[in-house]
């Protein structure tokens, strides 16, 4: 009965899409040092996003909003739409406001920049994921 006490029984599945490479690994280093979560797949553009997004059913899914192809606002609305119970959060350098309105518009579960991955990420990674 233990492990089904634990608030964690698996770890959350990560889909992470982003189009600079050194940044993807970057926040696999950072997920990987945590058993709590595992990193399933990753994107460099956002119809990439959309297609592992499907295929694989993340938990979260890890998503910049500046990508090619289709930028990753689009590709989160097209993900919850498929899959309306998905965490998709949106991770980027900026915090502009129109940004911030079309990514809640499109049904984004959070907003995390760039600079705050280190100290909130896994946090709010296990937070989207147990819901």
């Amino acid at each position: 009965m233990e492990a089904a006490d634990a608030p964690h029984e698996r770890p959350v599945r990560v889909l992470i899409a982003d189009d600079e490479r050194l940044f993807v690994e970057s926040v696999e280093a950072l997920l990987h040092h945590d058993a709590r979560v595992t990193v399933i797949g990753t994107a460099t553009n956002g119809q990439d996003a959309v297609d592992l997004a499907r295929a694989l059913i993340p938990d979260v899914t890890l998503m910049d909003i500046s990508m090619p192809v289709l930028d990753g606002i689009e590709a989160a609305r097209r993900i919850r739409l498929e899959q309306p119970s998905a965490a998709v959060l949106i991770l980027t350098g900026s915090s502009i406001a129109t940004d911030i309105d079309r990514a809640r518009q499109a049904g984004v579960a959070g907003f995390l920049t760039k600079d705050r991955l280190g100290t909130q990420l896994v946090d709010a990674i296990l937070e989207l994921g147990s819901g």
